[in-house]
């Protein structure tokens, strides 16, 4: 009986992999990121999402302080 050759395609793979935690790295504070945290019902991964958002929201606020500093300084010239 005669072997099928292989399928070959020319796609590249995903690096994305379907249902990745915040585990896995960085995930932006998105509603979705926390609601899935939220609905997986683990209670480390929600302290974990948690922690990662408030860092983002305090980065986020510091650099904003940069930005509105910068913006008064330039107003001034």
């Amino acid at each position: 009986m005669p072997t099928r050759k292989k399928a070959t395609s020319t796609k590249k793979a995903s690096t994305k992999k379907a249902g990745a935690t915040a585990a896995t790295g960085p995930v932006p504070p998105y509603g979705e990121a926390i609601r899935g945290a939220v609905a997986r019902g683990d209670v480390q991964e929600m302290k974990d999402v948690a922690a990662n958002a408030k860092k983002w929201v305090s980065d986020v606020q510091a650099a904003l302080k940069q930005l509105d500093t910068a913006v008064k300084k330039t107003r001034k010239r």
